[in-house]
């Protein structure tokens, strides 16, 4: 590929410009939702440009830190978490922080504050970023109700009130997903022009998919419609082909695959976790919105995923989602179960 004929052609629809089309239907937008974006977008390619550089910058050691979830932390990770922070609170449009890195949410000072409160797990599955598998940057959007007196209630909403979500996966290439509430798009970083271009227009998930995507190691402390379905996954009884196990272990690139490919990515509650381990705020809820998008579901075992209404920052939930077929049949072995 030609990267200098490439630079001239004018027909890229960079991210910045598809979001400003976005913008121009609601005439009642001052823009600000625009900066945001903005922001967000320039945090991941500072993100994406550590990450390929961790291996020489010898980031790779361990920190010796140990973050609120009781997992060592990365070097990476305490430096992604700042620069999305500072990233988030120069903009001038947010009033909330939640990170997945730190206990409580960071409240930005009025003179900087926005309408908007951003939940987001600035790496995530940073624990493979020495074996070189891709990890990624999760966030989601939600809008405060008083600027002036931003409370904890503004991001302990259901998922369903989130504004926007994506994710920005730094692997072959890095690759940015989002939503704003009217389907699902995807935009590739063309490193030449430091541009994220739009590569993937309004991306439907497959209504049914050949893929399942869960830790077989934990079968062991699975609960009956888990254990049911994945046995099915395998050994089918109607005839058909047995699904295909993919399971990356990185929660950003086996969503991404599940998005374009089909199938589903389960994460049970087992009796390890008896709530699941996967977090509501910044991993469930993007990822569920992304997934509903495009034509998907997500499912807590219990509810729509969306629905759930968090109570605490850090909580956790089991999580079924993917292609619609793929769910409905989670969710029937769980209704079954039930009666």
């Amino acid at each position: 590929m030609d990267h200098s004929a490439d630079a001239h052609r004018t027909d890229l629809m960079t991210i910045t410009r598809f979001v400003l089309n976005e913008q121009s239907k609601h005439p009642e937008s001052r823009g600000d939702f625009t900066i945001l974006l903005s922001h967000i977008v320039l945090a991941c390619k500072f993100v994406c440009s550590s990450v390929n550089k961790a291996g020489l910058a010898k980031l790779i050691g361990l920190a010796g830190e140990t973050n609120v979830q009781g997992e060592e932390q990365k070097k990476l990770d305490v430096l992604s978490n700042e620069v999305f922070i500072k990233a988030l609170i120069s903009s001038g449009r947010t009033s909330i922080l939640v990170s997945e890195e730190d206990e409580e949410a960071t409240f930005v000072e009025p003179s900087l504050r926005g309408k908007y409160c951003v939940v987001f797990d600035p790496l995530d599955g940073s624990s493979n970023i020495d074996c070189g598998v891709s990890i990624g940057t999760i966030f989601g959007i939600y809008m405060v109700n008083d600027v002036n007196e931003p409370t904890l209630e503004d991001v302990l909403q259901p998922g369903k009130n989130m504004l926007a979500a994506g994710y920005c996966m730094y692997g072959s290439s890095c690759t940015f997903v989002l939503t704003t509430g009217s389907g699902v798009n995807g935009f590739t970083l063309d490193p030449s022009l430091g541009e994220f271009i739009l590569t993937h227009p309004d991306i439907k998930i497959p209504k049914k998919g050949k893929i399942y995507s869960v830790n077989e190691g934990n079968a062991k402390n699975w609960d009956g419609p888990t254990a049911f379905y994945v046995e099915r996954c395998k050994f089918p009884k109607d005839g058909s082909s047995p699904k295909s196990l993919r399971y990356i272990g990185s929660m950003v690139a086996d969503v991404h695959r599940t998005l374009l490919y089909g199938g589903i990515f389960l994460y049970p509650a087992d009796k390890k976790s008896p709530n699941g381990k996967l977090r509501v705020l910044y991993e469930v809820f993007p990822m569920s919105f992304l997934m509903e998008q495009a034509g998907g579901q997500a499912f807590t075992g219990k509810q729509r995923a969306l629905d759930l209404i968090p109570k605490k920052l850090h909580e956790r939930s089991p999580i079924f989602l993917g292609s619609y077929d793929d769910v409905e049949e989670i969710k029937a072995l769980y209704a079954a179960e039930a009666k």
